[in-house]
């Protein structure tokens, strides 16, 4: 039974940009696991992109019906049906991945479940991953952009829990599982991809 694919906007106008960096960043990867491949357009495209690279999509089960759906469509070899991935579970992937992507999630979930995330990231990559996520990040506390001031504000009266996550803190807590900074890209609409890279098992 097919169904029906959703559809972002988002995904649509950042796919291109992202895919200048993740062609540097994810050089020679052969393997990498998307946390949070909502509608799982992202993961088509590049996909489609990187014939070479594995694509393992992963969410949580009530947005797969919507990840298999474009997936149905693209039939892409390389881009693997999504693992059922909670930040709140532990049963992560057992095996290991190159590289991890994610996308627009850090700011959605609060700030455990980012403890938590970032944790099941440290399993998922061995010495040498490659860690990249895509999103907005405040600096020194402050917000980037007014129309960022505004979307955190909009996220927090939906959730209070959530909101646009410090840099500072999302670096520290990467540090804490053995990884360090790599890069910092400016992209569009005052977004950033942050790229780590994991240099040790354990926190350093």
């Amino acid at each position: 039974m097919s169904h029906e694919k959703p559809y972002s906007e988002a995904c649509e106008r950042n796919r291109e940009p992202l895919l200048e960096v993740l062609r540097e960043v994810f050089a020679g990867c052969k393997s990498v696991l998307e946390i949070g491949s909502g509608t799982g357009q992202h993961a088509v495209y590049f996909g489609a992109h990187f014939p070479l690279l594995t694509w393992q999509t992963g969410d949580v089960p009530a947005n797969h019906p919507g990840i298999l759906a474009w997936l149905e469509e693209a039939r892409l070899p390389n881009v693997l049906p999504p693992l059922a991935l909670d930040v709140n579970a532990d049963d992560w992937p057992q095996r290991r991945y190159d590289a991890v992507f994610s996308a627009n999630t850090l700011h959605i979930v609060a700030w455990p479940e980012v403890e938590r995330m970032f944790a099941g990231i440290a399993r998922a990559l061995p010495p040498g991953g490659v860690l990249a996520i895509y999103g907005p990040f405040n600096y020194g506390g402050r917000y980037t952009s007014d129309s960022n001031a505004s979307f955190d504000a909009s996220l927090r009266r939906r959730d209070a829990a959530s909101g646009i996550r410090g840099f500072e803190n999302i670096d520290a807590l990467a540090q804490s599982h053995g990884f360090r900074l790599a890069r910092d890209f400016a992209m569009p609409a005052n977004n950033r991809t942050l790229v780590w890279r994991r240099l040790s098992e354990n926190a350093g």
